[in-house]
């Protein structure tokens, strides 16, 4: 009879014909180092959506309100990262990330929105 070993530590795999890791501990060791590169970028894009809304909420008090790029950049919010784009028919086009979105408006304010559920 063949022997198999783990792929993650190389030990002597005892059981199942089709068993490939030793234990849970290295069959999750080895598919983290799998997909470790996806998995950051993707933890990379939620952490800026989470940071983008956290900003957007903690101006947007009363539900609607401007302010300037300024003080959204001041705050660390990054126009690169938005969950959604919804285009009215006048042309107007609001970026939100997920329930809050903002709108450009002149001289470099924002108008700030929430969209309730």
């Amino acid at each position: 009879m063949e022997k198999r070993s783990c792929l993650e530590c190389g030990e002597v795999i005892k059981g199942r014909l089709d068993k490939k890791f030793c234990s849970d501990y290295c069959r999750n060791s080895h598919n983290n180092k799998v997909n470790k590169d996806s998995k950051n970028l993707i933890r990379n894009i939620n952490n800026r959506l989470r940071k983008n809304y956290k900003i957007l909420s903690d101006l947007n008090v009363t539900g609607k309100i401007k302010v300037t790029r300024t003080k959204l950049y001041d705050k660390g919010f990054d126009f690169q990262f938005f969950t959604s784009i919804y285009k009215t028919k006048t042309g107007n086009t609001y970026f939100y990330v997920y329930n809050e979105g903002y709108l450009a408006i002149e001289n470099e304010m924002f108008l700030l929105i929430r969209k309730e559920a």
